[in-house]
């Protein structure tokens, strides 16, 4: 069937809450409406309003109302309806979320997932299009999620309820209403298992989320001027999959992190230096990045400028052949053949 990441989600929910009585889905507007972007469509009717419920527009409060839920045995599944409304309560996520396990010395876990809708592309503005994934893959304590597809979407879903311990589940919201042919209920690879989306010998794009599609069209256009361009899509920010990532790199000798969050101190940095520390005796050029710009996220008449597209990343692969000029184009690159 073909489904949408937003279908395949919504699915995820209802295949949670239909198997276990103690997962509960609530947050603002998730209840009757369905949620902003409808992810919950349809649950409440079906399960009722003690197991798919709205609250108060007051996220820290529905985190901390969260946490203790699932000390007395249930496993909630949250959304903080937009990525710049979840910093309300980042407190409750770093200070307690993430340090539960640790501070009772592994005797009490928080089976609690957060959803976040997060990043650009849907001509949003200041805290309605963020990327906040590097503060929470920087609080250990926290699994960090993000899918690039509908299958992942349902599967990733299905295991962040299933786990233990608390996940950050980073839904890309451009990417809601994109398609794909799937069966539900479908199973991927694990938590920590990136995903090869497509085979190349030139160069390496590792990348994850909203990115991924961005970097497949660039890997296209590329291969168009002869450049043999391989797509890894980490799937999971944390854990992260080395192993996935050095082979690839290893093979390709040349790498482009991309990411549509900042590149100072963000998760684009992280990836350059594992890659670097992993691989330096492999690499033919310095590890380069692609990422948003930093400024706060604009208006959406320039977001098509803040966003990193094909042709940045096509002018970060010319680099990597010539790396001793940083500023040559993707399109000089051609000129000289």
């Amino acid at each position: 069937m073909t489904v949408t990441m937003g279908g395949a989600l919504n699915a995820a929910l209802r295949d949670a809450l239909a198997a276990d009585d103690d997962v509960l889905v609530f947050g603002e507007d998730v209840g009757t409406l369905g949620g902003v972007f409808r992810i919950t469509d349809g649950l409440t009717q079906q399960f009722g309003e003690t197991r798919c419920f709205d609250t108060p527009l007051a996220e820290s409060g529905i985190v901390g109302f969260a946490i203790g839920m699932c000390l007395t045995g249930f496993r909630p599944v949250v959304e903080m309806q937009f990525d710049a409304f979840a910093y309300p309560a980042f407190e409750q996520i770093t200070s307690h979320v993430a340090k539960m396990r640790n501070r009772t010395s592994g005797r009490v876990g928080l089976p609690l997932v957060i959803r976040v809708p997060y990043a650009g592309g849907i001509g949003g503005v200041e805290h309605h299009c963020d990327s906040s994934e590097g503060y929470y893959a920087h609080t250990p304590g926290l699994k960090v999620v993000t899918p690039s597809d509908a299958a992942d979407a349902y599967s990733l879903l299905r295991e962040a309820i299933e786990d233990p311990d608390p996940v950050i589940f980073m839904e890309p919201k451009a990417l809601y209403w994109s398609k794909q042919d799937i069966e539900l209920p479908c199973k991927r690879p694990a938590f920590g298992k990136a995903k090869v989306r497509r085979d190349g010998d030139d160069v390496t794009l590792v990348t994850y989320g909203p990115s991924v599609p961005t970097a497949l069209k660039a890997a296209e256009a590329a291969a168009e001027e002869g450049w043999s361009v391989e797509v890894v899509d980490l799937r999971t920010i944390v854990p992260f999959d080395d192993e996935t990532v050095v082979e690839s790199v290893r093979r390709t000798g040349r790498c482009v992190v991309v990411s549509e969050a900042q590149g100072f101190a963000g998760v684009a940095g992280e990836i350059s230096a594992r890659v670097t520390e992993r691989c330096f005796h492999s690499l033919a050029a310095p590890v380069a990045r692609v990422s948003g710009l930093p400024t706060p996220y604009p208006a959406p008449m320039l977001e098509k400028t803040y966003l990193p597209g094909v042709e940045r990343i096509l002018d970060a692969i010319a680099r990597l052949q010539w790396d001793d000029q940083p500023d040559l184009t993707y399109a000089e690159v051609g000129a000289r053949g």
